[in-house]
């Protein structure tokens, strides 16, 4: 039996027709999020703690509840599990008046994806297409330890990377375990690998 190819779908229809679902784009194929409860436990919980670090600290940053990165000159848009937004730079986005969708890295401080079953596409794909958009820090949250060797370490364990953007690419440190977690965009942060990991 032969498969036929999945059909494939421009950025705009996805948009239009999948923008309030759980779906991703990438190069016009739809992909499907299928996130768990803990899953979304651990996402909630990074957002809460991130909106403290805000409201402490009085930053012009907000996190929605749903939002879509459109990749320019691609047939791609991700969907973060979390992103904190600086409103500040909202007025140069073209789409959003509209609906929630980001087009400029400079309008993102910060993206943290939790890890599931797609996990070669938080570990590669996006590490490489949130540091073209310029997106100064990246989370790689895989509170399960199923991410591959060569990202996680060996044994593989829940690890948190975050990734800074140094020129064009991304400097990467593990976190495990007790270690506190080191965020250029919130040096302020107060929290643990562990901590996250235990919710």
């Amino acid at each position: 039996m032969v498969q036929s190819p999945p059909k494939l779908i421009t950025v705009n229809e996805f948009i239009t027709q999948y923008g309030d679902n759980n779906y991703e784009l990438i190069d016009g194929e739809l992909i499907e999020m299928e996130p768990t409860g803990p899953h979304e436990q651990v996402s909630s919980f990074i957002g809460r703690k991130l909106n403290v670090e805000i409201d402490r600290q009085d930053l012009p940053f907000f996190i929605p509840h749903r939002c879509l990165i459109k990749l320019l000159g691609t047939e791609t848009a991700f969907r973060p599990d979390v992103i904190v937004l600086d409103q500040t730079q909202l007025i140069n986005e073209p789409l959003w008046q509209q609906e929630p969708v980001i087009t400029s890295g400079k309008s993102i401080k910060l993206i943290a994806e939790v890890v599931s079953t797609n996990w070669q596409n938080d570990y590669a794909r996006k590490v490489e297409d949130y540091a073209l958009l310029g997106i100064l820090e990246y989370w790689i949250v895989d509170y399960l330890g199923i991410g591959g060797r060569e990202y996680i370490g060996k044994p593989k364990q829940p690890t948190i990377t975050i990734c800074t953007l140094v020129g064009d690419e991304y400097e990467k440190q593990l976190f495990k375990n007790n270690d506190q977690l080191v965020s250029a965009i919130f040096p302020n942060l107060q929290l643990t690998a562990k901590q996250v990991f235990l919710v």
